[in-house]
């Protein structure tokens, strides 16, 4: 950081933070250990920041917002403002991002709403490349990518290890599994399983992110029974509802594949993402 910023105190006054003079701390903002803030950054008096978290410069944090250690936060990004909801009536609702969180420039993310929970959740480790929107009562696990302008509507959950391509744009209340992976350009309306590969104008489903489970170091066998359920539950016979019951009983020595099912039969309001043609994977 540059050599003018100033030491603070920590509201706990354990240890000195670096404040550039521009930057604007609501003294009621409680920041960690190390933390480092960069010229006209403006923290509001809710916000939480843990340990050696860093901001660039420019960044706007408000809200019942807690940011996780180790995180970097860019220029321009914008954090806990008001949800976009016409519902929200000023509830307290909360933005809780998890550590090693990598938020790039202009990225947005908005805070719970009382019809969705009251709380918008981003996991650990997670990336979050320019001009992406996380918005108000989204549940994100650990490990999420998300591209360039890639953008979630309300109450969306990602899993770990999800992937969102650039421009790529989710529904609400849709799901998307663990360890999927969603091209870019892509318009997601419905659940997309563990391990699926999603792309399209209006999102198809066009196999197994295997490459995504290969790189993480999946056993060969394991990927071989989620290849063989996958090429059932989405084949030509019977109703999904069946494959779905067969798959369950064929490969429940499975993990992974139990994962799918469990995902398959959860009650959600948007449907299954399919193959264009129920011919298998």
């Amino acid at each position: 950081m540059s050599s003018s910023l100033t030491p603070a105190l920590t509201n706990s006054s354990k240890t000195a933070v670096t404040v550039h003079p521009t930057a604007i701390i609501h003294p009621k903002a409680i920041l960690g250990e190390g933390v480092e803030i960069g010229p006209y950054c403006v923290l509001g008096p809710d916000v939480v920041v843990g340990d050696r978290v860093q901001m660039i410069s420019h960044v706007v944090i408000d809200g019942r917002t807690t940011i996780g250690a180790d995180s970097i936060i860019f220029p321009f990004a914008s954090l806990g403002q008001a949800p976009q909801d016409l519902k929200y009536k000023g509830e307290p609702s909360t933005l809780e991002i998890g550590a090693r969180s990598r938020i790039r420039e202009q990225v947005t993310m908005n805070p719970g709403t009382e019809g969705g929970g009251m709380v918008t959740r981003v996991g650990d480790d997670g990336l979050f490349m320019v001009g992406c929107h996380v918005a108000h009562d989204c549940i994100l696990g650990d490990h999420i990518i998300m591209a360039n302008n890639a953008t979630l509507a309300g109450h969306v959950v990602m899993g770990d290890f999800a992937v969102l391509g650039g421009l790529s744009a989710v529904h609400q209340f849709v799901r998307i599994g663990p360890h999927a992976m969603v091209g870019g350009m892509t318009g997601v309306e419905q659940d997309v399983i563990p391990f699926g590969l999603v792309m399209g104008d209006r999102a198809r489903l066009t196999g197994l992110n295997l490459v995504g489970m290969e790189r993480r170091g999946f056993p060969r066998e394991d990927i071989q029974g989620v290849r063989s359920a996958y090429r059932v539950l989405f084949g030509p016979d019977g109703t999904l509802a069946e494959r779905i019951e067969e798959v369950a009983q064929a490969f429940s020595a499975n993990q992974y594949v139990r994962q799918i099912i469990e995902f398959a039969r959860a009650k959600s309001s948007r449907g299954l993402c399919q193959p264009r043609a129920q011919n298998g994977g």
